[in-house]
């Protein structure tokens, strides 16, 4: 097999960049090793940022999101007993799209398949050879038959896990890795959300999130121990611990119960890895940079990634221009990082570090009310959110 364009992994990233390539008549296939109903089933992020939303807009797979989609235009932190909201289009003009990635991924899978696009589910990738020079290729398996696809560029959308950052040359790239010490305890409940917009819970007891996935399904979150087994946790007891970390002091308000349908834990890590390409290997999503899931970064950054490789790519095929492929990789991560400080501020202001004391709760409040008290902080927080506008 042969294509311009040999794309690994069948997620938001892989399937948007093959998307924006073929608006731009770029050829690609993509390499998904999961089947595409586990692809459109796989519970992750729900939080769209601004800019995102209107790449998916304006290059027409935002239909759905828009008519199924919730818009939010703020978030609410709850501290000290007390609730403040950041009101996003009143510090930044913009907001964001509660939709959730399997959906995404929905949309982006049939206009592929509409347009003609090659998605290869349950092939394999194997090994990617030959980045350092024009014609590399990705070995792969598919139905117990090895196969080959040729092509000019690779892109690795694989995720953390997957074969393409493992294709780095040894001592090409620098990695940076930070573990916390807490995870989430995540659910999906079959009821309708106690909230309008997304909370961010601080308490004594660890931190609490609440979201949602649609009008009828909310989506919660419980800051517990690393290596905690979901199985532990009674239905009963989420509930009663969710009731306790939301709590107001008025007490003017109450979290709604519903059957639980799904726990999983989710630990909480930074990774980046530099550079994001080498040779005709580009890096995205994922399989380039990891963060903690209490910024809503990590949707976001991979579609940001991919929506820079497709420009870069784009500009390559038509007119032969290599620049925007040669600074890919500054170009990502200065957004990256960006976004890696952000999700490492949000979480190390609402967690309870296990290791801490009252030092360190007592730093957490105080900074939860500059953000409160100070129009200038709650911008600082507001349009790293909305996410920074894409340069």
């Amino acid at each position: 097999m042969r294509t311009r364009v040999g794309i690994i992994g069948a997620g938001p990233a892989g399937l948007l960049l093959s998307h924006l390539l073929h608006r731009r008549g770029v050829e690609s296939v993509v390499l998904e090793n999961r089947s595409r109903d586990y692809c459109e089933q796989r519970q992750r992020a729900g939080v769209v940022e601004h800019g995102v939303a209107e790449v998916l807009r304006e290059s027409g797979v935002g239909s759905r999101m828009d008519t199924d989609g919730l818009v939010h235009h703020g978030i609410e932190l709850r501290f000290d007993g007390r609730a403040h909201r950041i009101d996003f289009p009143g510090l930044t003009g913009r907001d964001v799209m509660i939709y959730a990635q399997t959906e995404v991924v929905k949309d982006l899978i049939a206009r592929r398949l509409a347009d003609g696009g090659q998605i290869l589910f349950g092939a394999k990738a194997t090994s990617v050879e030959d980045v350092e020079t024009d014609s590399p290729r990705i070995r792969f398996e598919r139905d117990g038959e090895a196969d080959v696809l040729e092509c000019d560029v690779v892109a690795a959308c694989d995720g953390f896990h997957g074969i393409g950052r493992r294709s780095l040359p040894s001592g090409v790239a620098r990695t940076f890795d930070k573990v916390y010490p807490f995870s989430w305890l995540g659910i999906l409940a079959d009821v309708a959300p106690s909230c309008e917009e997304l909370i961010y819970a601080h308490s004594e007891r660890g931190f609490a999130l609440h979201s949602m996935r649609s009008p009828e399904v909310s989506r919660l979150y419980l800051q517990v121990p690393n290596g905690t087994d979901p199985a532990d946790w009674s239905d009963e007891r989420i509930w009663d611990e969710l009731s306790a970390r939301f709590a107001l002091r008025d007490g003017d308000w109450t979290l709604e119960r519903g059957p639980i349908t799904d726990k999983s834990i989710t630990p909480m890590r930074s990774f980046v890895t530099e550079p994001m390409r080498h040779g005709r290997l580009f890096l995205a999503g994922d399989a380039a940079h990891i963060v903690p899931p209490t910024g809503a970064k990590g949707l976001n950054l991979a579609m940001h990634d991919v929506t820079l490789l497709a420009e870069a790519v784009a500009a390559w095929d038509e007119k032969g221009d290599t620049a925007l492929l040669d600074s890919y990789s500054d170009d990502a991560l200065r957004r990256v990082w960006r976004a890696e400080h952000f999700s490492y501020w949000m979480t190390t202001l609402l967690h309870r570090d296990p290791e801490g004391g009252e030092f360190d709760h007592r730093l957490q409040v105080s900074h939860l009310n500059r953000i409160a008290a100070s129009t200038a902080a709650a911008t600082e927080l507001a349009e790293n959110y909305t996410g920074i506008p894409l340069v």
